[in-house]
């Protein structure tokens, strides 16, 4: 997936690496073909998927 010739680290997924990143439209996409979301959500390769980890309204703190 990547352009360069560096491949991905096989150790783990705190080691992949952007290849292009799209802040305005909420996206990134990672060496491995792996595409993060800002509300921390995955769509990978293969199909599978990583659900966001979303905090519950009522335990979000609110402005005084």
């Amino acid at each position: 997936m990547c352009s360069d010739q560096s491949p991905c680290p096989v150790s783990g997924p705190a080691l992949r690496h952007p290849v292009a990143a799209h802040p305005e439209q909420g996206w990134t996409l990672l060496c491995d073909g792996s595409i993060v979301f800002d509300d921390s959500g995955e769509l990978h390769p293969d199909g599978s998927v990583v659900p966001p980890c979303r905090v519950p309204a009522d335990r979000l703190a609110t402005a005084a």
